[in-house]
């Protein structure tokens, strides 16, 4: 038994997009039980082309799932069970529970995506998501990265294409990400039972990078490189002789493999994040006679893969390769949504002073305090 499909080719008024957009989208597919409540009306079965307008929601029923699209080509999925709102304030969307899919196009401003105590920013991104019953989010990006902010304690978390990351409420934090295979992501409902996303040729590039990253590490060719080098082996190699046998391997690496390469050797020798981040951009650089500067999605390859290698040099990261592609500040610094290391704020409760309880501090050690018993 085959579920009953509706979908449609988005086709929208030939007009300026605007971030404001994310107020309104259009019912692009219906699978089964698919439901919109109105704000302030009796909920009604979904149809493919009308309009879900902010301050809505859309519910999925059981075996059930659904897609909407945004003015700007903004893309969301919805799994079975699953309710979420359009609130469009700052380019805001709510997920109360289930499962979805955001895609969010490049240079479309963005969008940020409610899921009750984390907001995930996220800018030209694709992100597979899940909210349980109990609380539990996980979260995975597909291409591009995502900044994760939990609301109430103020922690902030880079995830990067290939990396989940998991919320519990009863730990109250955001946990570290975790690499995934993105080849079986891609087995996801929301992923083979809708038309290709736009981002697709992105996530093919992505699980090149895991697989080229998986390949090279098993070849053992940094290793080889180091000792040609002249050392004995990664670990006690000096700075330059581990940054000559890294530059050897760049020369003849195509980008996908540079930026695979960059994560094996920032693993390898951390202490050298930064130099390997330059090193990367400087062997990455166009030929004479082509393009002055390296088109900016190298770069965000080559500092993500970087970043996700070795968070907490996030920062000497972030500076190296601002002085090593100065002409490209902008693009570079585009990049830094959010902190890139699990920094975690804690709370701290002030009591107020109970005058019969206080002691004076002392005035020298040779004059202690006091204390008077009081009844």
């Amino acid at each position: 038994l085959l579920a009953p499909v509706a979908f449609a080719l988005i086709s929208w008024p030939p007009k300026q997009v605007t971030g404001a957009e994310l107020k309104e989208a259009r019912v692009t597919q219906v699978v089964q039980d698919v439901k919109v409540l109105p704000s302030g009306a009796a909920a009604r079965p979904a149809t493919v082309n009308e309009t879900v307008r902010q301050g809505s929601a859309v519910q999925t029923g059981v075996q059930s799932r659904s897609e909407l699209t945004f003015k700007d080509q903004t893309i969301t999925r919805l799994g079975e069970k699953t309710i979420f709102t359009v609130r469009g304030e700052g380019r805001t969307i709510e997920l109360g529970s289930g499962q979805f899919l955001l895609y969010v196009p490049k240079k479309a401003g963005g969008a940020k995506i409610k899921m009750g105590a984390v907001t995930a920013g996220i800018t030209g991104t694709t992100v597979l998501g899940n909210v349980s019953p109990s609380g539990v989010i996980e979260f995975t990006v597909l291409e591009g990265s995502a900044c994760i902010h939990l609301d109430r304690a103020g922690q902030n978390l880079m995830v990067s294409a290939g990396q989940k990351l998991v919320y519990d409420p009863v730990a109250n934090r955001l946990e570290d990400p975790v690499d995934v295979d993105l080849q079986q992501q891609l087995t996801s409902p929301l992923i083979t039972g809708f038309r290709r996303l736009p981002s697709a040729p992105l996530i093919n590039e992505a699980i090149q990078n895991q697989h080229g990253a998986a390949a090279a590490m098993a070849s053992g060719d940094l290793a080889r490189a180091v000792r040609a080098a002249g050392a004995s082996n990664i670990e006690t190699a000096t700075p330059d002789q581990f940054l000559r046998a890294l530059d050897s391997l760049l020369v003849r690496s195509n980008q996908p493999e540079k930026c695979a390469l960059v994560a094996r050797a920032v693993r390898a020798r951390p202490d050298l994040a930064d130099r390997i981040v330059a090193a990367a951009l400087t062997a990455s650089r166009p030929v004479r006679g082509h393009s002055r500067e390296l088109p900016c999605d190298w770069v965000e390859c080559i500092i993500q893969a970087a970043i996700a290698a070795d968070p907490a040099a996030a920062d000497e990261i972030i500076n190296a390769a601002l002085q090593a592609a100065p002409m490209l500040r902008d693009c570079i610094q585009a990049m830094q949504p959010c902190p890139r290391t699990n920094a975690f704020v804690q709370r701290y409760s002030i009591s107020p002073i109970n005058p019969a309880n206080f002691v004076s501090p002392p005035v020298s050690p040779e004059q202690p305090p006091t204390t008077t018993n009081r009844p």
